[in-house]
This record gives C-alpha cells, structure tokens and sequence, in this order.
C-alpha cells in the first residue's frame, strides 16, 4: 500500500515533531467545528435577531452542512494542482468573512449566504487537513500528526460549544460570531507563520474521483464511515427525545458533557497508539459504540448506566475522524487529499441521513427504537472493517 507523498526536503525521520503547524491546524479544525454547531445553542435569539422562528434560524445549520456537502469533491478535484499553504489560507479566510457577515447582518438571506459560504469553506479545509498534517510529519509520525490536528474537533464540540451558548446568553449571539472573527485573525497569523506550504500534484500524477475509488482500501473506509458516523449522529440528533424517556431530559447538557470529556480521553490514546495499532484501534471503537448501544438499549430508564454509557460513546467516538483520515489517507498515497474530499461528502451525508433515518425511528418506533437502530449499523461497520484486512483498515507489523 502506498504511503502519503512528501517531499525529502520537508523533514527526515530524525526531524523534530511539527507542534506549532498541527496546532494552528488543530485550531482551524476548532473554528471550523464551532462555526458549524453554534447556532444549535442559540438558535432562539438568533431566530429574534432576524425575524424569523427558531426552525428558520435552523436552517443556519442546514445551509452550511448543504455548502460542505456539495463543495469538497468539486473544490478539492479542481484545486489538485494549486499550492496547499495559499488554499487552506483560502478556507480560513472564508471562515473570517463568513462569521464577521453573521456577526453584522440583519437579514436572514444575506447571513444564510454567508452560512453556506461558511460550509464550502469548511469542505475544502476538512479535505485539506488530514493531508497537510501528514505530510509535515515523519512517515513513523503521520497518524499522530494527524491527530494533534484532529483534536480541535472533541474540543470545539465539548468545551467551545457549551462555552459559546454561555457567552451568547451574556453577550448576544452576535458577539459570539464576532469573537470567532477575532479568533480567526489571530490563526491567519499563525498559519502565515509556523505552517509551510507544499507543491500541488504535478498535472501528470492528478487522479480522477473514479481512480481514487478503485484505489484498494478506499470504499472500505468510506462505507465505514457512513455506517459508524450514521449511528452516531443518530444518537447525538436525538439523544434529547431519548433522554426523556428516561426522565433525564433536564440533564442533555451534563450527558453531553460526558461524552465529550471521554471523546477528550479518547482522541489522546488514538493519537498515542494509532501509528502502530490502526486496526486494532478501530474495531475496539467499533466494539465500544456497540457497547454502549446495549447499554442504551437494556438500561434506557437508568440514569447511572445512561451516564456510563455516554462515556463509552465518548471514547469509542472521539477519536473516529482521526482513525478514518488515516486510514484514508494511507489507502489513497499522493491522491489523499482527493480521498479526503470523498471521506467529508460521506459524513456530511451521515449527519444528514441521521436526522432522517433518527426521526423516521423517533415517529414510528419511538425512542425506544433508536438503539436497536444504532447497534444494525455499528454490525455493518464491523463487517466491513473486519474484511478491510489487507487494505483499508490493515493489520500492523505488531497486529495479529
């Protein structure tokens, strides 16, 4: 299986680890994951703020997924060529226009264009990082790297977002939007400083989206990841319902909070193991959403075992984005940037298809069903990891 490319000039196997780039990476995964979830906190005052119901301020969120959905693959086959340090520059600024509008708009069609500019951006970085974070690092190194920029993703979902709803509350929504502004300024610095640039793919070595897909490994990971994420964008769309039936609906934000210290914990061990352990790391994920599932289902009107198994979700999730970037990335070699692009269109997917498939359980099944739901797809990924042997999801040297 071929490995990312790099230029020898980028590092040596001796070079010291990249810190300062994968942080400014990992900061720009935070704005990016803190642009797109905000809203959900706020969506009452920003619904006042503009003259529209809450389910109108709603759709802040669904634009932006739209933009994310439609622009990565696009954006990132026609962009193979251009130099990476100016485009990822491209997505960020994005992101600084998109939130300084939302900050300063008052009406709703220009904020919901801002939004969608906001997705784009956000599908071109999200294809552009894992990529970039592997190449700045050691061949020994890339899944860590990738990692350390992977982390501001947990951190954006359980520390930014509980924080930006608080602020909000304080401060207005607007000011929320303005201070990611202010954020963004302070990471166009940064990344004009520590992060170095690297070559587009030569017009001669450039892969077609049908090229990549026949790469060994690659439909693997992309089934993986829209069965895994699936699931889990099932539970999370609807963990208030579900909660309800167990009287606990009052305590989403503290089953929340568990989740996402554990998602904290858990992209820690997969950034410490997964250079060496891809495998084995994956399907233990896959074993502890499963895990977590039964106990969902089982001990619904539990709240201890409801909190414990929100953990176990934590863990088996928190490191997900980063288990599946480098498990694509290694499957795809120089075209992973393009693999990337696909990875992003099938998340987006999930989280669409979750609040569609959660909703059509929610209505004629009732909460009670959404467990069972979840432990159908977590089989499916685990039959398909599981028969990624060879490539995708590959057995280490240390592996059995």
């Amino acid at each position: 299986m071929s490995d990312i490319h790099m230029p020898s000039t980028v590092h040596s196997a001796g070079a010291r680890f990249p810190w300062a780039a994968l942080l400014a990476l990992s900061m720009a995964a935070f704005i990016t994951i803190l642009t797109e979830a905000l809203p959900a906190g706020l969506l009452p005052a920003i619904g006042q703020g503009l003259g529209v119901s809450e389910a109108g301020a709603g759709q802040l969120v669904t634009v932006y997924a739209i933009g994310s959905l439609v622009a990565a693959i696009p954006l990132t086959t026609l962009t193979q060529g251009l130099r990476r340090k100016p485009l990822l520059m491209t997505a960020i600024v994005g992101f600084l226009i998109a939130n300084t509008v939302t900050a300063l708009s008052t009406s709703y069609a220009l904020t919901l264009s801002a939004r969608f500019v906001a997705g784009v951006a956000a599908g071109l970085l999200w294809a552009l990082a894992a990529g970039y974070a592997a190449r700045m690092a050691s061949d020994h190194l890339k899944g860590r790297a990738i990692a350390v920029a992977m982390a501001g993703t947990p951190l954006a979902l359980s520390l930014g977002v509980p924080a930006g709803t608080f602020l909000g509350a304080i401060l207005g929504w607007r000011a929320c939007f303005g201070l990611m502004s202010l954020l963004t300024v302070g990471l166009i610095v940064w990344v004009l400083a520590k992060v170095p640039d690297f070559a587009g793919e030569p017009a001669g070595q450039r892969r077609t989206l049908r090229g990549v897909l026949t790469l060994p490994g690659i439909r693997p990971v992309l089934g993986v990841v829209l069965s895994f994420v699936l699931a889990h964008n099932i539970l999370y769309t609807y963990i208030a319902p579900f909660l309800a039936g167990a009287g606990m609906v009052e305590r989403t934000d503290a089953v929340l909070l568990v989740f996402g210290l554990a998602s904290l914990v858990s992209i820690w061990i997969v950034g410490m193991l997964i250079d060496t352990r891809l495998r084995v790391i994956t399907l233990t994920s896959i074993a502890l959403f499963a895990l977590a599932a039964a106990m969902f289902w089982i001990w619904r009107d539990t709240p201890t075992a409801i909190y414990a198994a929100s953990a176990i979700w934590g863990l088996a999730f928190g490191g997900c984005a980063t288990l599946f970037q480098t498990a694509s990335a290694k499957a795809a070699g120089p075209a992973a940037d393009l693999a990337q692009s696909m990875l992003v269109t099938m998340w987006s997917t999930a989280i669409a298809g979750g609040g569609l498939a959660g909703g059509l359980l929610l209505e004629r099944f009732g909460p009670e069903s959404l467990a069972p739901g979840l432990l159908l797809l977590i089989a499916l990924a685990a039959a398909m990891t599981f028969a990624a042997r060879d490539h995708g999801f590959p057995a280490g040297p240390r592996e059995v």
